[in-house]
């Protein structure tokens, strides 16, 4: 059994620790939020995800996963130290790397034998050599091997990835290291997962890269279909929408950018989808005021606040500069989510919180959909024309069949779908 400890128990370092105990690991979670290490210890997960406190009571009521606020004592009877903290975006874009050097240093000065320091925040190019540097200057007699392995990780079905991945990405030059990565991904092994055995520098591109990938997405649907088709692509990543966010695509790419301008390179790919994702948000806003005509004093409805469904999270999510702008234009925003509401609220308390998608419409002059959460798929049209005072529905994820939108007497506008027969599309969108 490897001793493992996890630094930061956060969404990538909660799931790694729920997931490698699972695997038959003993491991400490490490937070210096004494709340939330409380909440972990009566098996209450800070964060929203399907399945996540079934594997998080069982492990702790089998002993092979516990929690603490002290960092330095779970390091010293650690064989290996995950790094999971965050990494966020500085106001020019780069990354943010003070907590995760801390935690190195953490590591260095507390170690107590042969240590294996995983990475998996995501990081710039160059930045776990620059660690490992760090490392020998601090602490030069410790033997500590530094190792990259990114977490690929979809909010809303993190546990099934982490349990079934596409490939395990494990950088390291260390053959001890490499050996104690096999050992405590033995289970994957047993199932077939490749894994992808790669320099540092290869594993940080290799997130980078597909995050970059992945942030480009289409929005017309049989473009999607059609290239989802291409089985060297797929169509997970091509839907279209109001711009992407979450804790990962719009730092990574910022901070790839950013990178590759340190070293003198333009890439032009990646900053045109940075400012596309933000004319995707400003797009829903200006197609909104054309449809109402203005939206001073006007009441709008809009489900779904998270940046996807199945998951809490509020990060970078674009109802986050939607709402506000439609705050600034005058609006009365009337909101639902299912999971992030009350996250949504405390980084934008204008907004009002209605406990049902019918409520949020009571009154409402128009009807925006955000989140393709599956209870929207499904809404009582009836009952929302109703509830409404208007007849608008934007919807920005199309999950709404446009035809009996259009039979319930709503004007109905999808996103580069097309129109139906009695409601054309400005020209501008077609």
């Amino acid at each position: 059994m490897t001793n493992i400890t996890v630094i930061g128990t956060g969404y990538v370092g909660l799931v790694a620790a729920v997931g490698l105990a699972d695997f038959g690991n003993r491991v400490i979670g490490a937070d210096i939020r004494h709340d939330t290490i409380a909440a972990l210890e009566q098996g209450r997960s800070p964060i929203f995800e399907a399945g996540i406190e079934t594997y998080l009571k069982r492990n702790l009521d089998a002993g092979r996963l516990s929690f603490t606020a002290d960092t330095a004592a779970a390091v010293r009877g650690a064989d290996v130290v995950i790094l999971a903290v965050g990494t966020p975006s500085k106001p020019d874009g780069s990354a943010d790397l003070r907590c995760l050097e801390d935690a190195a240093d953490t590591v260095a000065d507390n170690a107590r034998g042969p240590t294996v320091m995983v990475t998996k925040s995501t990081v710039p190019v160059g930045t776990n050599r620059r660690l490992q540097r760090r490392l020998a200057a601090r602490a030069p007699n410790a033997r500590i091997d530094v190792v990259s392995n990114p977490e690929f990780l979809r909010e809303g079905r993190a546990l099934q990835d982490f349990f079934h991945p596409d490939r395990t990405v494990i950088g390291t030059e260390s053959e001890r290291a490499r050996e104690m990565m096999r050992s405590i991904y033995r289970s994957l092994n047993l199932i077939s997962v490749p894994f992808v055995w790669c320099s540092l520098e290869t594993a940080e591109l290799a997130k980078y890269a597909s995050n970059a990938f992945h942030a480009v997405g289409a929005d017309i649907h049989t473009v999607a279909k059609t290239m989802g088709m291409d089985g060297r692509i797929s169509g997970k990543f091509l839907h279209p929408g109001p711009g992407y966010g979450g804790s990962c695509f719009p730092k990574d790419t910022r901070a790839l950018a950013r990178t590759a301008d340190s070293a003198g390179v333009d890439m032009d790919l990646i900053k045109s989808v940075i400012r596309g994702n933000t004319r995707q948000q400003q797009l829903v806003v200006r197609r909104i005021t054309e449809m109402l005509g203005n939206l001073e004093g006007k009441t709008l409805a809009v489900l779904g606040l998270a940046f996807k469904s199945e998951t809490d999270d509020i990060r970078e999510s674009p109802s986050l500069g939607i709402i506000e702008s439609l705050i600034r234009a005058g609006a009365r925003v009337a909101a639902h989510d299912p999971q992030a509401a009350e996250n949504f609220l405390q980084v934008c308390p204008g907004a009002e919180i209605a406990p049902t998608p019918y409520r949020a419409a009571e009154g409402a002059d128009a009807l925006l959909l955000l989140t393709d959460w599956n209870e929207y798929r499904s809404l009582d049209l009836r009952a929302l024309a109703d509830a409404m005072a208007g007849t608008i529905i934007l919807d920005t994820r199309n999950l709404l069949d446009p035809q009996s939108a259009v039979d319930h007497g709503f004007i109905y506008r999808g996103h580069g779908r097309g129109s139906p027969p009695c409601a054309p599309e400005p020209e501008e969108y077609t």
